[in-house]
């Protein structure tokens, strides 16, 4: 049995929408979380920045000895994933895999629709994985980058979001997906008004609920039983203001996050 905590890293908050699966489906398990807050978005960023930010992020969690370290960023895990996972000895998981084998096993049509951060659909990651699986999908994809503001904003489901919504994901309705992969953590908090826009017909796939599944299969016989109370199970840390962490991260979680966040000075990783 191994005692050491799951670390989970994300650019900013959106890898929250994982954890909150993971608490669900390993609740025994213990999480370390780093949000980089400070450096939010990296879906903006160059493929370079976003390798230096990735490093950084996952040295960091090194330093908690964590046993496994899930990249909860559509951003990270398309654009840097792929070139750092042989770097580290720890076990390296993305969201890419997860909720892409997700989307092949339950389309019907074969027509996935795939939106995520400039980076991430820039970066192809979705549509290779999923056609290295079944070459006769068609895929569909349209970066959303206003959508991460939105989020981090508190913009889950207003005025705002449906007419930001009908602009990017207009084409990809018009292409009759009968799936939908929100390759970005973050778009799970919009998911009632983009459920509602693309109809009944269409599967949403969450990263974050894929990834925390993977991780049942990826730890085996290793899951933690801990006898510790919750509130020394979950640890998070930010790169900037604890406060705002605190408050709209209470959202995303479900639950009150009191007193467990402590800032870090991530240039030093």
């Amino acid at each position: 049995m191994d005692n050491r905590s799951i670390g989970v890293f994300d650019s900013g908050l959106g890898g929250l929408t994982a954890v909150k699966q993971i608490m669900k489906l390993l609740p025994n398990e213990s999480i370390i979380y780093f949000g980089d807050t400070g450096r939010v978005p990296y879906g903006t960023r160059s493929k370079e920045t976003i390798l230096k930010y990735t490093h950084s992020d996952i040295n960091f969690l090194l330093s908690h000895d964590v046993k496994i370290i899930v990249i909860a960023c559509g951003t990270a895990s398309s654009a840097a994933l792929p070139h750092i996972k042989r770097e580290f000895d720890v076990p390296i998981v993305g969201v890419v895999d997860a909720a892409g084998y997700e989307a092949v096993r339950v389309t019907k049509n074969k027509r996935i629709g795939i939106i995520g951060t400039t980076a991430t659909i820039n970066s192809g990651a979705y549509q290779k994985y999923i056609n290295e699986y079944d070459s006769e999908i068609k895929t569909f994809e349209q970066a959303c980058p206003l959508f991460v503001p939105l989020v981090e904003n508190g913009h889950f489901d207003t005025k705002v979001t449906e007419l930001v919504i009908d602009e990017y994901l207009r084409d990809i309705r018009a292409a009759d997906v009968d799936t939908l992969i929100m390759g970005c953590t973050h778009y799970p908090l919009l998911k009632n008004a983009i459920s509602r826009y693309m109809g009944d017909g269409v599967q949403l796939i969450s990263p974050g609920e894929e990834v925390a599944k993977y991780l049942i299969k990826k730890l085996g016989g290793n899951l933690r039983h801990s006898p510790a109370a919750e509130q020394d199970r979950y640890h998070y840390y930010v790169s900037d203001s604890i406060e705002s962490f605190e408050e709209l991260g209470s959202i995303f979680l479900e639950t009150k996050i009191n007193g467990q966040v402590s800032k870090v000075d991530i240039e030093k990783y």
